[in-house]
C-alpha cells in the first residue's frame, strides 16, 4: 500500500525515524524557514495560516500530492497511536485501511453542545454562515449538521488518514464552504492569534458531518502525544508544588504572574490536557472555601493528580445535573469527598447551563447533598 502521513508543524521538532512520516511546514509563507518542506510551493494557501492553521498543509497536500494511494496528516507532537500506546506503522495502517474507510481520533464528547461551545470560546457566526453555505450549496448535508451541531461530539486536531480519492472529495468539500464563509463574516476583528484560527476549529467538527453523510467506515483510535509543552509542564510542577503546601494564595499568585507573561498558557494547544483550567477552579475554590469555612479542599486533599481527577469529576457531574441527568453515584462521589456549597457554586459558573432547566440551580444541587449527615 502506497501511503504517506504529513506532520504538520510550525517549528522545530524530531521527526519520526518511520519514512511514513513526512514533516511539513505549515504557513511556511509567513514564517522563518525551519529546514522542513513548506506548504508554499505549488497551489496553495500558505499566507492564510493564520486563519486556517494546520488546514493550509490540507489543502497543500490536496494540491500538490499525487503520488501516493493512500494520505494523512498528524502533528509534531500528536499521533494516532494503537492501544499499546505506540504510533501507528504503515503496516498497521495497511491493515487497518483494508477494513475501514477512514481512520481518524476518537471522538470527543462535550459537555454540552459543540454549537454552545464552539459560539462561547470562538466567533459563532463563523459556525452559523458555515451551516448557511452547506444549507444553500451542499443541502444534503444539512439535516446532519443540524443534528449533529446540537449534539456534544466532535473530532479534534484535523488528524485522518484515508484514500487519496477520498481525502481529495472531502477537501473540495470543506474549502468550497470556508471559501464562500470568508466572503460572508469578517476575519478581522481584532482576536488573538489564537481565535483567528476558526477555520481550524470549525473543520474539525465538519469532518464529522461529512463522514457521516457519506455512511463511512471509520476506525477512531487513541490520539498520542510526544511530550507536553515545557512551560506548561513546568507551570503544573510549580502549582503542585503550591498545593501540597496547601498555599493557594501563593499558587493564585504565581499562575497570574506567569500568566501574564505567557497569555497563551491556558490556550488549547498549550493546556492539551486542561489541568491549567482545572487548577485555576481548584485555586478559586480554595480560596473562597478559605475565606467562608476557614478550612479549604486543599486541608483534605492535597495532590496534584487526585485535585484534577476530583474536579473533573464535579464538572461532569454539574453538567449532567443541569440537565437532569444525575444519578446516585453522582451524589455518593459529591458526598464522599466532601464537596462544599462553595465548590459546587464554582463549578456551575464554570459551566453555565445551557438547558436552563427550571430548578438545576447550585442550591438545589446542594440542597439535596445536604440531606445527608456528612455534608458541610
Amino acid at each position: 500500500m502506497n501511503i504517506r502521513i504529513y506532520t504538520m508543524t510550525h517549528k522545530t521538532f524530531d521527526v519520526p525515524k518511520d519514512p511514513l512520516y513526512q514533516p511539513l511546514h505549515v504557513g511556511h509563507a509567513v514564517s522563518g524557514d525551519l529546514g522542513y518542506p513548506g506548504d508554499d510551493t505549488g497551489e496553495h494557501i500558505s499566507a492564510l495560516n493564520c486563519y486556517y492553521s494546520e488546514l493550509t498543509g490540507l489543502y497543500w497536500i490536496w494540491k500538490n500530492c499525487h503520488d501516493v494511494d493512500y494520505v494523512g496528516t498528524c502533528h509534531y507532537r500528536r499521533y494516532l497511536i494503537n492501544e499499546r500506546e505506540q504510533v501507528l506503522t504503515a503496516a498497521e495502517y495497511g491493515r487497518l485501511l483494508s477494513e475501514y474507510d477512514l481512520i481518524t481520533t476518537k471522538r470527543v464528547v462535550l459537555n454540552h453542545s459543540y454549537e454552545y461551545g464552539f459560539s462561547a470560546n470562538h466567533n459563532g457566526a463563523v459556525l452559523a454562515a458555515a451551516g448557511e453555505v452547506i444549507r444553500e450549496r451542499f443541502p444534503e448535508y444539512h439535516a446532519a449538521f443540524e443534528r449533529l451541531v446540537h449534539g456534544r461530539e466532535t473530532y479534534f486536531g484535523n488528524m485522518f488518514v484515508t484514500s487519496k480519492e477520498r481525502y481529495d472529495a472531502y477537501c473540495a468539500w470543506l474549502f468550497a464552504i470556508f471559501e464562500e464563509v470568508a466572503e460572508r463574516v469578517p476575519l478581522e476583528n481584532g482576536e488573538d492569534a489564537y481565535h483567528k484560527r476558526v477555520f481550524g476549529f470549525v473543520s474539525e467538527f465538519l469532518l464529522l458531518v461529512w463522514v457521516t453523510v457519506q455512511g463511512l467506515k471509520v476506525f477512531e483510535c487513541k490520539v498520542g502525544m510526544l511530550g507536553e509543552k515545557a512551560e506548561t509542564r513546568e507551570l503544573k510542577e510549580r502549582l503542585a508544588e503550591f498545593f501540597l503546601r496547601r498555599d493557594a494564595d501563593g499558587a493564585k499568585a504565581y499562575f497570574l504572574k506567569r500568566r501574564q507573561e505567557r497569555p497563551d498558557v491556558l490556550m488549547e494547544a498549550s493546556d492539551v490536557t486542561g489541568e491549567l483550567r482545572l487548577s485555576m477552579q481548584v485555586i478559586a475554590t480554595a480560596g473562597m472555601e478559605k475565606e467562608r469555612y476557614g478550612t479549604s479542599i486543599l486541608d483534605q486533599e492535597n495532590r496534584f493528580a487526585q485535585l484534577m481527577r476530583i474536579f473533573a469529576e464535579l464538572n461532569r457531574i454539574v453538567c449532567r445535573y443541569q440537565d437532569g441527568g444525575e444519578t446516585a453515584e453522582d451524589l455518593a462521589f459529591l458526598r464522599r469527598h466532601r464537596i462544599s456549597e462553595v465548590a459546587v457554586k464554582t463549578a456551575f459558573a464554570v459551566h453555565p447551563s445551557e438547558s436552563g432547566m427550571a430548578g438545576r440551580t447550585p442550591d438545589s444541587l446542594f440542597l439535596a447533598l445536604s440531606r445527608e449527615p456528612d455534608s458541610r
